[in-house]
């Protein structure tokens, strides 16, 4: 990982990669070991696993219907659990030191002359008179009720930043607005479908430093993928960054799905109408990069996580990347006289 992960910074864990079970003996030792590597039995038996639960036995209504209910299942989800079911995620600042507050401004954005601002202070073309000046604004796509914009609002006091936030959800995003955290002055949560063709954003396309997209694309049908990321890549000013993580292949997740719940390849549904689909860093790279992104960062995070209580083990697969719209090339005209 990044070093500039290890440095301190309130509300963040320790890095992540740093504890390796070199033992099996002594598993039990602690709640999770780091970057652990799988032997070919445990390949193996993941693989099979997923082959047995792989056959596909909902009829195309059933799965249509999936598709088309997508909103009312997460909105169900959230009036259930409300804010106590997601932990805030403060080892962000860990795996994407890019939101840390002292490197806000990595890819600052400076306003052109002739823009202004809109409501929240954000620039927005069309205005005249306004002094050029930096700000930093984040999306944060799938936002659910705020696990992640919140602890980033917390940490980064940067009087720059402005905070997007969005979510399919109605109810999630009505939870983020009651928060007593959420700051109209920094922050502004909308509902968005990713697979539109229109999100009704509040920002300009090409505005954008930072996107977040951490457990939202898995959530999405397979085949509004590629649309899906080729709209976050327009909303990117050149130089932007998309911060992405999700379920990696073989997953513990997947692996305890059971038959009848497999909606097509890597693509499941839950028993509350949920869906999720599980990740390779191929996957991952094929997507951003026929979007027009440049790789930065494409990994496999693999965690064994320990019930010590329970003497229970579990394998946790996630893939996790940065990906940079390309800079805008100057360009010299030359003409040639006769």
């Amino acid at each position: 990982m990044s070093e500039a992960g290890e440095q301190s910074l309130p509300g963040r864990r320790p890095q992540f990669g740093a504890r390796f079970l070199k033992d099996k003996k002594n598993v039990f030792e602690h709640n999770a070991w780091d970057n652990v590597v799988w032997d070919d039995t445990q390949e193996a038996a993941a693989m099979a696993k997923v082959q047995e639960n792989s056959e596909v036995t909902l009829t195309p209504e059933d799965i249509q219907k999936l598709e088309e209910e997508a909103a009312h299942h997460w909105d169900a989800f959230y009036g259930i659990h409300q804010n106590r079911f997601f932990k805030d995620r403060h080892w962000l600042f860990t795996e994407f030191p890019e939101l840390a507050p002292h490197l806000a401004h990595t890819f600052p954005r400076k306003i052109q002359p002739g823009e202004g601002a809109d409501s929240d202070g954000i620039p927005a073309s069309g205005s005249e008179g306004q002094e050029p000046a930096e700000h930093y604004r984040i999306l944060e796509v799938g936002c659910g009720v705020g696990n992640t914009v919140f602890p980033i609002l917390k940490v980064n006091n940067d009087p720059g930043l402005f905070m997007y936030c969005c979510d399919f959800s109605s109810t999630a995003v009505d939870i983020v607005k009651e928060s007593p955290d959420y700051d109209t002055n920094r922050c502004r949560a909308f509902v968005c479908d990713l697979t539109s063709e229109a999100w009704g954003a509040p920002f300009p396309k090409s505005s954008l430093d930072v996107i977040v997209c951490i457990f939202v694309l898995s959530a999405l049908n397979p085949d509004k993928f590629d649309h899906t990321v080729r709209m976050m890549a327009d909303y990117l000013r050149p130089g932007g960054l998309i911060l992405f993580r999700d379920y990696g292949r073989y997953d513990l997740a997947q692996l305890r799905f059971k038959k009848g719940r497999c909606l097509s390849e890597n693509f499941y549904s839950r028993g509350d109408g949920t869906r999720c689909y599980f990740f390779t860093q191929d996957d991952v790279r094929k997507l951003m990069t026929d979007a027009g992104l440049e790789e930065v960062q494409n990994l496999v995070d693999r965690r064994l996580q320990v019930n010590r209580g329970k003497q229970l083990t579990m394998y946790r697969v996630w893939v996790q990347a940065k990906y940079r719209k390309p800079a805008v090339k100057d360009t010299q005209q030359v003409s040639t006289l006769s």
